[in-house]
């Protein structure tokens, strides 16, 4: 496969999941303020501190009020990670790889590019409730991975698809957690009240995790949670089971019937795996949860440009200058 073709179907899968996870992200403080006590007041600001977006944010904004910061991750084209910009390199890439898709996959990328374009602030803020939005963008976007997956011959092309949509999972659900260590407890005192309980809740929810959490744990505790959410081996969500996901994905392009690794890509993302494989939550707890969720997604941008090195050689052109 070229390098050329092997680096926009990465990329679109990398582009179409960081779409979702936006979607999600902004799910996480809608269903928070359902369920926050009378007063107190919505955070809107670690969103864009936990996708390390605050130097961009903050060069058009003062104030990280709700519309503001749901513009500057949805529909603001000055951002490169927006949920519009994003599946708008998706589609580009997908349009220059459209001999290696599926009829009914392009068509659905397609449309919802279209339907993106489409959309206004006012739109969404007009329905009675915002977040069917964001509903229609997790929707479109799990279905395109059905029909991915139903409808592609598993070659290179959909292992480095699949490899850039578990790579982008990984760090997005470590993301996730970094949005509840910036949502500020009114004390100290509150870890463990019921609004700490209701943080948690709504992190579950917006990873669709708040079911098979409950079936598995029991009880909502923020231990419980990040190992859930980091080290479950079952959980097609967690950074472990990602990160095996992906390098499983890079052994089959690299033929490596051993699984031992062949070049830096799966060398380094065989370390962070055995590293994750080998801890558990009270390393995470004892090495203080921000720093940990920092180190893990430092190591996935180190597996990132590693995988651009050995496989694509990638020179920045107009649609990936921004892909880190």
């Amino acid at each position: 496969m070229l390098s050329r073709v092997a680096n926009s179907i990465y990329w679109l899968g990398r582009y179409l999941e960081r779409a979702e996870n936006y979607a999600r992200f902004i799910d996480v403080n809608f269903n928070l303020m359902l369920d926050l006590p009378p007063g107190m007041k919505a955070q809107w600001e670690p969103l864009i501190l936990a996708t390390g977006d605050l130097e961009l944010y903050s060069k058009t904004h003062e104030d990280f009020d709700r519309r503001s910061v749901i513009h500057f991750m949805t529909l603001d084209k000055s951002n490169p990670n927006s949920i519009l910009s994003t599946v708008t390199y998706a589609r580009e890439n997908a349009r220059i790889i459209r001999e290696n898709l599926s009829k009914e996959t392009w068509e659905k990328i397609n449309e919802l590019y279209h339907v993106l374009n489409q959309t206004t602030e006012r739109k969404i803020w007009d329905k009675k409730d915002p977040r069917s939005f964001f509903e229609h963008i997790k929707h479109s976007t799990q279905l395109l991975y059905g029909l991915a997956d139903s409808t592609v011959a598993r070659t290179e092309g959909w292992y480095f698809r699949t490899l850039g949509m578990y790579l982008e999972r990984a760090d997005k659900t470590s993301r996730i957690l970094d949005v509840k260590y910036h949502m500020l407890l009114p004390t100290p005192q509150e870890v463990g009240s019921p609004l700490d309980f209701l943080h948690w809740t709504a992190l579950l929810k917006s990873v669709s995790a708040f079911n098979t959490y409950r079936r598995m744990y029991g009880i909502i505790d923020a231990g419980g949670v990040l190992e859930f959410l980091i080290f479950n081996r079952q959980f097609p969500r967690s950074v472990y089971f990602c990160l095996k996901e992906a390098e499983d994905c890079l052994h089959m392009i690299s033929d490596s019937k051993t699984h031992e690794f062949k070049n830096g890509a799966e060398k380094e993302l065989g370390a962070l795996r055995s590293k994750l494989a080998f801890s558990d939550i009270n390393d995470i707890i004892n090495g203080g949860l921000h720093e940990s969720i920092d180190e893990i997604q430092q190591k996935i941008n180190i597996i990132s440009t590693e995988i651009q090195l050995n496989f694509f050689q990638i020179r920045q052109t107009p649609f990936t200058q921004n892909q880190q």
